[in-house]
């Protein structure tokens, strides 16, 4: 009779198991729009940075996430066309790097969650009420201390090349503001320098800025932060070689590319904290209440190969501050 009764009882959990196992809820598979400007073959390095930090917190694409990769190709007239698909998707949230798409995010929807990866300005813009408490579905990472940056950059073309007069400046229309210009006037006034800016804003200008650039005789160059200009950054530093011009530039991956010398914030780190904003979201934190980060870090990278092709001197003061030196 035990043994019966023991047969009948585990028949029972075999038959209820599949019950239970039907009864569960499905697991919930979030989708992410992830809204690009530039064309996506341009952005690899970034968008793994993200997704290696989605992984860290437990979110693989394909299995609890569907990452909607769209891009604007770099035409950014194209970016509102582009963000209206991500918000007929019904995407949870959506991830836009810099202040043409994070625009265009914001113009598209008052009500998905948008987290920008490196706001400029954001609260000039238009995107946030303040970085403590943003107010309405944009939040994220601002770069509102590298208003400065300019003017540090400005620094460095000094101390690299110590006698120069005349410093050329790339300029994207499209990403820096106000700050960016008074931070650089006064720097330049500081310094003693002239500072001649070219607006860059598709790649037909390149040319066209170095041109200007011959003609004035400039003694060096610094590029701005801006996304046409990172768009162009191996044709940006093929032109700075073949006119042997001392360049500074505001992120490594211009100096992994062959650039001389590099000074700003991580693009990398930015990408994979975007993805600590994804996953508060996603778990029910209201963008409004999430205060928007600033950077906390700036690289300095040198190329000292770069350099010697240049017949530069690298000062022995800027080697020690660098984070890292390629040789």
């Amino acid at each position: 009779m035990k043994r019966r009764a023991f047969v009948v009882g585990i028949s029972s959990v075999f038959i209820a198991a599949p019950l239970m196992v039907r009864a569960q809820p499905p697991r919930k598979v979030y989708r992410i729009g992830h809204l690009m400007l530039l064309p996506r073959a341009r952005l690899t390095v970034l968008i793994n940075a993200l997704e290696e930090g989605l992984r860290g917190l437990g979110y693989i694409d394909g299995e609890n996430i569907i990452i909607e990769h769209r891009s604007a190709e770099g035409q950014s007239e194209r970016l509102a066309g582009v963000a209206a698909d991500l918000v007929h998707l019904k995407v949870d949230v959506i991830v836009a790097g810099v202040n043409p798409g994070i625009a265009a995010a914001k113009h598209a929807t008052s009500t998905i969650p948008i987290v920008m990866v490196y706001g400029a300005d954001p609260v000039g813009a238009g995107f946030i009420t303040n970085l403590a408490r943003p107010g309405g579905n944009v939040t994220g990472g601002t770069w509102d201390p590298s208003a400065e940056l300019l003017g540090k950059l400005l620094e460095l073309s000094r101390e690299t090349v110590p006698h120069v007069q005349r410093v050329a400046m790339l300029w994207d229309p499209a990403y820096v503001g106000t700050a960016y210009l008074t931070s650089t006037a006064t720097a330049a006034e500081r310094l003693g320098v002239k500072v001649d800016r070219v607006d860059v804003s598709g790649p037909d200008d390149i040319e066209r800025a170095f041109d200007s650039f011959r003609r004035d005789h400039a003694g060096a160059l610094v590029v701005a932060p801006g996304p046409a200009l990172f768009y162009q950054r191996e044709r940006i530093v093929s032109l700075v070689a073949g006119r042997r011009l001392p360049t500074i530039y505001p992120f490594r991956e211009y100096v992994d590319a062959g650039g001389l010398l590099s000074y700003g914030p991580d693009l990398r780190q930015a990408w994979r904290r975007a993805a600590v904003y994804v996953d508060r979201i996603l778990k029910g934190a209201k963008p409004a209440d999430l205060p928007v980060e600033q950077p906390t870090k700036f690289e300095l990278v040198i190329n000292l190969k770069t350099a010697k092709a240049l017949g530069l001197t690298i000062p022995p003061s800027l080697l020690a501050r660098a984070d890292q030196v390629i040789e």
